[in-house]
């Protein structure tokens, strides 16, 4: 899911989770992607900056991060992708039932 939105929004945790990647990757920018247990993790990109660390723990509302363009967006957004047991699900589902 592609959200867009302005360059240096902030970037909110969805869920309680932990801080399990937080670096650059090709093809996603600024890539953070947080562990909730239960097989499921959350991947946020193209962020401008973190405002959390690897293996920090997170309470759903915090802030994560801020919006960016890394990744070789032209436009700032945010891609939101939720996995369970490495597989894509419907995030609004999963949004949802939290």
């Amino acid at each position: 899911m592609l959200i867009q939105a302005r360059e240096g929004m902030p970037v909110k945790a969805v869920h309680a989770g932990r801080v399990v990647f937080a670096d650059w990757m090709r093809g996603f920018g600024n890539l953070l992607i947080l562990d909730h247990g239960d097989q499921v993790m959350t991947l946020h990109a193209h962020l401008q900056q973190f405002h959390v660390e690897v293996g920090q723990a997170v309470s759903g509302g915090d802030t994560i991060g801020t919006v960016g363009t890394s990744g070789g967006h032209e436009s700032s957004a945010l891609y939101f992708e939720v996995r369970r047991n490495g597989d894509p699900i419907d995030p609004q589902a999963w949004i949802a039932r939290r």
